[in-house]
């Protein structure tokens, strides 16, 4: 007769299992539950093979470490860890150049490093230092006065001359002071792009008319005095410079062109008289004669009669019966100077 199989019981789980089981996780992480023992025939229970032990659960992470996860199973370990902050990256400190203190680190010294501006201080030296050397070599290139003077000294030949005599000529395009023994030229006088057209040596003074109409005044060591002829270029390339220049003594230089007589105080080149030439007549600067004090100059007219064609000058003007002459004595001199 044949045993009939044995019957399985299931041993119910214990309400205090449940009880003091942990919370619910995941059970594809838990180990299967024991199997229940096997009964005998004779229905003895028979002790299932113990199995490895269950590994114990790992602790649980706290909330605030644990990053939300929904995939199934555990969250992997790059899910629990925290993200990284992203470093800001430094803001560069840029000065209020409005209003810096020019003095302190914060002004000129913060935004123009010393290293930066020595090369401006090095080209500001240099562009001072090419300033002087152009004004300089201006200087030196620059004529000796306006009028382009040049006097030229002969100081070697003045010493050996000692204070001897000099005759004033006129040489070409210079008047040349010469020594009336030895006829060796003590100095000269030119002007740039100029010839003198009359020359009147007054010692120790040299009168020159210029052929652009300038007067000038030397010594032989220095230029003293210019004035320019009124209306010169009207006349002088035509006429000339014969007879133009007169003495009237005292000091007194008589210019005689055609149109007028202009007198001239020797010492200074001060103007002090004028004369014109009457209606429809002209001066002679050629046909002037010296008589005694007086200048006697041709005046012809084209009408009129012939006692009005000759004029008479001295230092004081022309020469006439009812004169009240002003004088032509330098300020501070003169006989109505007061004491």
């Amino acid at each position: 007769m044949a045993t009939p199989p044995p019957t399985r019981h299931t041993t119910p789980t214990p309400a205090a299992h449940l009880l003091t089981a942990g919370p619910p996780h995941d059970t594809s992480a838990t180990p299967p539950p024991p199997a229940p023992a096997a009964q005998t025939p004779t229905g003895s229970r028979v002790p299932a093979p113990a199995g490895p032990p269950a590994p114990p659960a790992p602790p649980a992470p706290a909330a605030s470490a644990r990053a939300p996860y929904t995939g199934p199973g555990d969250p992997p370990p790059h899910a629990l860890r925290r993200p990284r902050r992203a470093t800001p990256a430094p803001t560069p400190h840029i000065p209020d150049l409005t209003t810096a203190d020019p003095t302190t680190a914060h002004g000129r010294d913060a935004r123009v490093p010393r290293v930066l501006r020595a090369p401006c201080d090095l080209r500001v030296l240099a562009g001072v230092l090419l300033a002087v050397v152009l004004l300089g070599l201006a200087h030196q290139a620059r004529p000796v006065v306006p009028y382009g003077d040049r006097l030229v000294s002969h100081a070697r030949v003045e010493r050996q001359a000692g204070s001897g005599a000099w005759v004033a000529r006129a040489r070409g395009a210079a008047v040349v002071g010469a020594d009336t023994r030895t006829g060796v030229p003590r100095w000269r006088y030119a002007r740039v792009g100029h010839r003198p057209v009359a020359v009147l040596a007054v010692r120790p003074e040299v009168i020159a008319l210029w052929d652009d109409g300038l007067l000038t005044d030397t010594d032989g060591r220095s230029v003293r005095w210019h004035r320019a002829l009124p209306d010169a270029a009207e006349w002088l390339p035509s006429h000339g410079g014969t007879g133009v220049l007169r003495s009237l003594g005292h000091g007194m230089l008589a210019v005689v062109a055609p149109p007028r007589v202009t007198a001239y105080r020797m010492a200074d080149g001060d103007l002090r008289w004028l004369l014109p030439a009457g209606p429809s007549c002209a001066f002679r600067p050629e046909g002037a004669v010296r008589r005694g004090a007086a200048l006697l100059i041709a005046q012809p007219c084209a009408r009129g009669a012939w006692t009005g064609q000759l004029v008479a000058l001295d230092d004081l003007g022309r020469i006439t019966p009812d004169r009240t002459p002003l004088g032509n004595d330098l300020p501070g001199h003169g006989p109505n100077v007061r004491a």
